[in-house]
């Protein structure tokens, strides 16, 4: 390839990666697995308002799902016990609630005595940034905000199964950083 043949690559790639928007809350467009989260607010159903940011710097387990949901429902216990085993003082476990009505939603949360702090998501902000076109949906995001990993469906976040991807998926994203 002549130089001018690269100079002229190179300057279409740069120009290129600036016309691609990065997925941001919101647009539509869910991050893919590697790409970054942007902030967001994160509405109170069960506790206060956060910034999605202020969870950064400590990996964050995010469950994205619905009160009418059976799968959804049917994890909910396997995911508070996750956040009481020693394992979970390495990161944060947040869910999202994809449900229209609010006060439905934290009426379930009041009835499984629900202690992980949940969010409800207004207009679809989180549901399309994460990608939750199926319910549950949990992702895995490194302590940088990256997305390191998508799991469609329910699981037992508790088994040793479930344990060791949640491991696997943390340390690799350090030892990629």
């Amino acid at each position: 390839m002549s130089r001018g043949t690269g100079h002229r690559l190179s300057s279409l790639l740069l120009c290129l990666a600036f016309a691609i928007p990065a997925a941001r809350a919101g647009d539509g467009v869910a991050v893919p697995i590697g790409g970054m989260l942007s902030d967001a607010t994160l509405h109170g159903l069960n506790g206060p308002s956060r910034s999605l940011g202020s969870f950064r710097g400590k990996p964050l387990i995010i469950n994205v799902w619905a009160s009418w949901c059976g799968p959804c429902r049917q994890e909910m216990a396997s995911l508070e016990r996750l956040a009481w085993h020693d394992q979970a003082r390495n990161f944060a476990i947040i869910g999202i609630s994809t449900d229209d009505d609010a006060a439905q939603a934290a009426e379930m949360l009041k009835n499984i005595n629900a202690t992980i702090s949940q969010f409800i998501d207004r207009d679809l902000q989180m549901e399309n940034m994460l990608g939750a076109s199926r319910l549950p949906l949990t992702v895995l995001i490194a302590a940088d905000g990256r997305v390191v990993e998508k799991i469609y469906g329910a699981r037992q976040w508790d088994s040793a199964e479930s344990l060791r991807l949640i491991d696997a998926a943390f340390h690799n994203s350090q030892a990629a950083h």
